[in-house]
């Protein structure tokens, strides 16, 4: 899939395009270029090993899809945020995290959310369009160098938008991330609020990745407030297409909890995740909220996170807080490209 009304980016080429493009050069051209753009991770311009000529025609048959319109780093280097400007001028947003045994990239599937999850900086912003395969591996290319010498080991497809939502790119962007750029699949984790047409194709999927389902509440009343898209999706039809991810992948499932004073961080809402969780065998990452300019409630104080954590651990269920990084420089979801707005 090609960038919208900008025909294709870099990344969007898969390898028969590619070949189309260098038709009349000798077929190890292609192999030079796109061992170049996948296994070295190298701009066109930085190919040495093929003529000037080509270099060239690949920029101007597929130009890169991001320009960076912000950079900021926090956590003493080791968070990095881009707001990316795409050809269209929509824009977009993608984290590189640094953590000792490993390095992450988060990164967006779409320009903004149709999902429309009222605590979130990117649903309060609305929809602007899905993402192109390319533009969607170019965000992963652009940490990677950014994270050299160190080697990105995983991709969360957790930033602005819903995977499952435009699930042809996204998945093709998986089996490129998987195959010439060589990120296991076992440390690619797709991120979803409840698209159970989605999970269950992703079952089907022949790649063993993660699946983490946002759940954020654990009863029908409180998930139709908080993430809409439970009034078509109930828990009841989205924990059974958990059940057979499950056993069809093997995989760890995860639940996504993020935790608002008063909201969902009660004694009874741990009591109701962990019965949901139990016959999963999931594990819950507890995110304390992220505050944002459209959402009045805050997230739970450190005390109510740790009760809340250990009445899980209490009741069987694995349970870890998520990291928080860069609040100081908008590291929730769509809060960068909120304060960049015109």
């Amino acid at each position: 899939m090609s960038a919208p009304g900008r025909g294709p980016t870099r990344y969007d080429l898969d390898r028969a395009a590619l070949a189309e493009v260098l038709a009349d050069q000798p077929s190890y051209r292609v192999d030079q270029v796109w061992e170049g753009l996948h296994g070295q991770l190298r701009h066109p311009a930085e190919l040495t090993n093929v003529p000037a000529v080509v270099r060239q025609r690949i920029d101007d048959a597929a130009p890169a899809a991001l320009r960076p319109v912000v950079v900021r780093a926090a956590d003493d280097g080791a968070t990095t945020k881009w707001l990316h400007e795409l050809r269209d001028g929509t824009q977009i947003e993608t984290v590189l995290m640094h953590y000792a045994e490993r390095v992450t990239v988060c990164v967006s599937t779409q320009a903004g959310c149709a999902m429309a999850c009222g605590f979130c900086a990117t649903g309060q912003a609305g929809f602007d369009r899905h993402l192109s395969t390319g533009e969607i591996v170019e965000q992963v290319v652009v940490a990677a160098r950014a994270a050299a010498p160190r080697r990105v080991s995983n991709v969360v497809f957790m930033g602005m938008g819903e995977p499952l939502a435009n699930y042809d790119a996204t998945w093709a962007a998986v089996e490129r991330l998987q195959g010439p750029i060589g990120i296991s699949a076992r440390h690619l984790t797709l991120s979803t609020v409840g698209i159970v047409p989605g999970i269950r194709r992703l079952a089907a999927e022949a790649l063993p990745v993660n699946l983490a389902v946002s759940l954020h509440a654990a009863n029908d009343a409180d998930r139709d407030a908080l993430v809409p898209i439970n009034r078509r999706y109930p828990l009841d039809e989205l924990m059974a297409a958990c059940e057979a991810y499950v056993a069809a992948k093997r995989r760890r499932l995860s639940f996504e909890w993020a935790l608002i004073a008063d909201v969902n961080d009660q004694p009874r809402h741990a009591d109701e995740l962990a019965a949901l969780c139990r016959p999963l065998r999931a594990h819950v990452n507890v995110i304390p909220l992220n505050p944002t300019p459209g959402y009045l409630a805050i997230g739970s104080p450190t005390e109510r996170v740790r009760r809340f954590c250990d009445r899980l651990r209490d009741a069987g269920v694995n349970v870890t807080v998520r990291d928080t990084r860069g609040r100081d420089i908008d590291a929730a979801c769509g809060q960068l490209r909120a304060d960049h707005q015109p």
